[in-house]
């Protein structure tokens, strides 16, 4: 038993010989016309260090490649998805389930502001129905064969990021981070988090990690110096890119043309992935 048990084992996701009752199984299949092999999670313990585009990023690196790959928008109440991929319209449904929309690519995108008359409709849910939410993007659309689904997150460690766990067989993780040296606490409780799911960590990137002149080509460090060595290195994970602060990539993602972006920042995680 934990020095810190309150004895509240329903909330608790570890095991001892104290255990009051049994844990419960709270897994789900996907669709049965849904073959998914490699499901990662992006995620970030606050809000505003660019996981959805880090996210974008990455689906593409690994379409790119010759890998079938989707994105599942589990940010319900901050949906960014399908505006930088310039997805527009409706979701499309059949007798078997929802249709997933599909990219100029070919990459194939479940969020909830596909089944919104209006894109800046607000969500005003309470937690539970924002979960039954994520977990039927994941057992009521109609996948088809896809080599790594990639789930961009809400921040935080709340409903969501619990459901997520719970309900997907998630393959792994990738944390977001900035360089902000307030992000490493931010940082702890995302591996932390993982680390009591039983969810291994692939590694962490880092976003807006430094500015390019455009005179001199040195890097300005706008947030400040850079602490991904050391949080990675705390925590024995591998750091897999360094993404700088590009105008290009904002301008990309307004215009919905993220698909067209140029960078070799996260080779080495599509490396990784692939292995």
């Amino acid at each position: 038993m934990s020095e810190n048990c309150d004895q509240n084992c329903s909330a608790c996701g570890d095991e001892c010989s104290d255990r009051k009752e049994k844990q419960t199984d709270f897994s789900e299949k996907p669709h049965e016309l849904s073959h998914i092999k490699k499901v990662i999670g992006v995620i970030s313990g606050k809000g505003g260090v660019g996981k959805s585009v880090v996210a974008s990023m990455l689906v593409i690196l690994m379409n790119r490649r010759g890998h079938s790959t989707a994105i599942l928008d589990a940010d319900v109440t901050g949906p960014s998805i399908p505006k930088a991929f310039g997805i527009k319209g409706m979701a499309l449904s059949n007798n078997q389930g929802l249709l997933p929309a599909e990219t100029n690519t070919g990459i194939n995108i479940m969020s909830i502001n596909l089944l919104l008359k209006n894109d800046t409709d607000p969500v005003v849910w309470r937690g539970p129905l924002i979960s039954g939410t994520v977990k039927q993007f994941w057992t009521d659309v109609i996948w088809g064969d896809v080599d790594f689904m990639f789930i961009d997150m809400p921040p935080g460690t709340g409903d969501v990021a619990l459901t997520v766990f719970q309900s997907i067989a998630v393959d792994g993780i990738i944390i977001v981070t900035s360089p902000q040296e307030l992000v490493s606490m931010i940082v702890s409780k995302a591996v932390n988090m993982a680390k009591k799911m039983d969810v291994p960590i692939i590694g962490i990137i880092e976003n807006m990690s430094y500015l390019s002149c455009p005179d001199c080509g040195n890097e300005i460090k706008v947030f400040g110096e850079s602490h991904i060595e050391e949080i990675a290195k705390k925590h024995g994970i591998r750091v897999l890119g360094r993404i700088p602060i590009d105008p290009k990539i904002a301008s990309a993602c307004d215009k919905g043309q993220i698909e067209s972006f140029e960078g070799d920042w996260l080779d080495r995680a599509a490396g990784v992935l692939e292995k």
